[in-house]
């Protein structure tokens, strides 16, 4: 039979005293909290812990006794032996530390329900060579502030659910430090009768900076929910849920950013407190995240309002765009004479050629038209990276669509083109084989055809199929020209969904603080001398910043296509639309 008891190293060298702590339920072992020293009264003891165990929740008790020999205490040894009388355990730990020692020696005293000695054990008695061991002590040393503060994560792999089965002795033990956190109340420094040794036995530590920062969080919290509210009683109104502006708000990136930053400055505005320790990290991963992000705004800010950054742009956006026209005319121009050497249908090439020339100019006009107040909305558009630098991506995001629209509008026509004679292919290809699309059942049936239309069928496909090659040419070129754009879009809001749901606070503590986020424990051999207990020194390992990053981002509105990529090549082989809006799916 092993016993095992959870010792804190701060009280290594405590003076001699009671032992209080707690024994866990349904296993073999006691975790030690504190020392309380010697002298004090066993009445004050009794209302002192009775009183933390009402605070704690934490069923605390007398665990035994702690000797540490000095000078003028000789007798202090039967002294604690003696209190098992006074404080009724059904196991009393008599734990000793000898000078020049550093394992310790530790007796285990079973009492009866009446309170009698039954047996005192826990050394190993050596006769004639033989070992004979009745109960064996197995000490576990732990650092406690770090038990303390660390959160132990279920680990993957078939460990079971804390939530659906018994708590194991290492989690007990866990929760046993974390919620004795009004025992370590007492240092040395009070004046009250009870001295007592643990992690905070040198004075209470405290943070100036974190109770100001507490005390201006309430007023703080009340505007942020007063703007919230007028921001609600705003966007509720009846004109915006009108069909144009609620699609072209659940469209635009920078809309979505607005409401997405809305719900979280609502969650850390709630009066509520966080329901667990994963929402509490995700509130304090917002926090942080939302300053950095404005932060890294204000920095955009400064930049573009610096040395007329704003006018150099709005002077360099106009050659931009007439640039790109012109390389856009010349692609048309290359496209309606014989490209690579290829054969194209002329008259169709011609029609094709002119109906996109007429919308690049439609489009140079337009570019004219607004040169005026390009710099006025590059000035405007600027302030918006005050509120973070998301803000300002999105916005980007919107302009680049706006500015390649004539780039979409002609992919959408060459893709609609360019479906229409794939599906016109397909259903006179069935036509040859007999075959016919059952719209009714959603399936291909056999079904026979007479002449006429046999003959119109081959024209028809004929004439597709010869078509076809100037109309895929166009598509090709014109749907690698809108996926450069898309991919541009693409890694705008990947950015802002990386600011949004990276966990900042959480890495920071894995990297800074890495046993505030554990994983698991390991276990060396800390000491083991002859006529002393086993001793062991309890490791936190902590947690992988991949499951880190897994367990504590943010829930996203993502940007992410929801077809695989598999889907995706068969919409671009078959000429269906690819849309680059943002879909409003939120992502744990």
């Amino acid at each position: 039979m092993v016993l095992k008891v959870f010792f804190p190293q701060c009280c290594n060298r405590a003076d001699s005293g009671l032992l209080v702590g707690r024994w866990i339920s349904g296993h073999d072992s006691a975790v030690v909290l504190a020392v309380i020293h010697y002298p004090f009264i066993p009445g004050q003891v009794k209302q002192y812990i009775q009183k933390m165990q009402a605070q704690s929740g934490v069923e605390l008790s007398v665990l035994g006794s702690w000797s540490l020999p000095k000078d003028g205490q000789e007798g202090m040894e039967s002294f604690l032996r003696d209190l098992s009388t006074i404080f009724p355990q059904e196991r009393w730990l008599q734990i000793n530390r000898e000078l020049g020692k550093t394992g310790f020696t530790c007796q285990v005293v079973h009492h009866d329900q009446n309170g009698k000695v039954l047996q005192r054990e826990a050394k190993k008695k050596v006769e004639g060579g033989d070992d004979e061991e009745e109960e064996k002590v197995i000490f576990v040393h732990y650092e406690q502030k770090k038990v303390m503060f660390s959160q132990l994560h279920p680990v993957e792999n078939g460990v079971p659910d804390p939530t659906t089965d018994p708590p194991s002795e290492l989690r007990q033990m866990f929760r046993t430090v974390a919620s004795s956190a009004p025992l370590f109340f007492l240092d040395r420094y009070d004046d009250g009768p009870l001295k007592s040794t643990h992690w905070q036995t040198e004075g209470r530590e405290a943070s100036i900076i974190v109770e100001l920062l507490k005390q201006a969080s309430v007023p703080l919290c009340l505007l942020i929910g007063w703007l919230l509210s007028v921001w609600s009683w705003i966007s509720n109104l009846r004109v915006f849920s009108l069909f144009p502006l609620r699609f072209l708000s659940s469209k635009l990136s920078t809309c979505v950013q607005l409401s997405y930053r809305s719900e979280h400055l609502r969650t850390l505005s709630a009066r509520t407190h966080a329901a667990g320790h994963v929402h509490f990290m995700r509130k304090a991963n917002m926090v942080v995240s939302f300053l950095v992000d404005v932060s890294l705004g204000m920095l955009l800010v400064w930049w573009l309002y610096r040395d007329e950054h704003i006018s150099m742009l709005a002077n360099a956006l106009l050659p931009a765009a007439e640039h790109v026209a012109k390389e856009l005319e010349e692609l048309l121009q290359w496209l309606m004479g014989a490209p690579a050497g290829l054969k194209m249908n002329r008259a169709l090439d011609q029609v094709l050629g002119r109906f996109f020339l007429y919308h690049i100019h439609l489009w140079i006009s337009y570019v004219h038209l607004m040169s005026p107040f390009i710099e006025g909305i590059l000035w405007y558009g600027g302030l918006s990276a005050c509120f973070g630098l998301t803000f300002a991506l999105s916005l980007l995001s919107d302009m680049v669509a706006l500015l390649t629209f004539h780039i979409y509008c002609f992919y959408v026509y060459g893709a609609r083109l360019y479906c229409l004679k794939i599906h016109g292919l397909s259903s006179l290809w069935r036509l040859f084989r007999g075959k016919k699309w059952n719209v009714l059942r959603q399936r291909v049936d056999s079904c026979s055809y007479d002449l006429d239309q046999l003959f119109i069928g081959t024209l028809l496909f004929t004439v597709l199929l010869f078509l076809l090659p100037t109309t895929a040419l166009y598509y090709l070129v014109f749907t690698l020209l809108r996926l450069v754009v898309v991919l541009f879009q693409g890694v705008l809001h990947l950015s802002v969904d990386f600011i949004n749901s990276f966990p900042l606070f959480a890495v920071g503590l894995r990297l800074t603080r890495h046993h505030r986020l554990a994983e698991g424990v390991k276990f060396r051999v800390l000491c083991e001398e002859p006529g002393t207990a086993l001793h062991l020194l309890m490791e936190i390992n902590p947690l992988k910043c991949s499951t880190v990053v897994q367990t504590y981002r943010t829930p996203t509105y993502s940007c992410y296509p929801r077809d695989s990529w598999a889907a995706l090549v068969k919409k671009l082989f078959v000429g269906e639309l690819v849309y680059p809006w943002r879909h409003k799916t939120k992502t744990d």
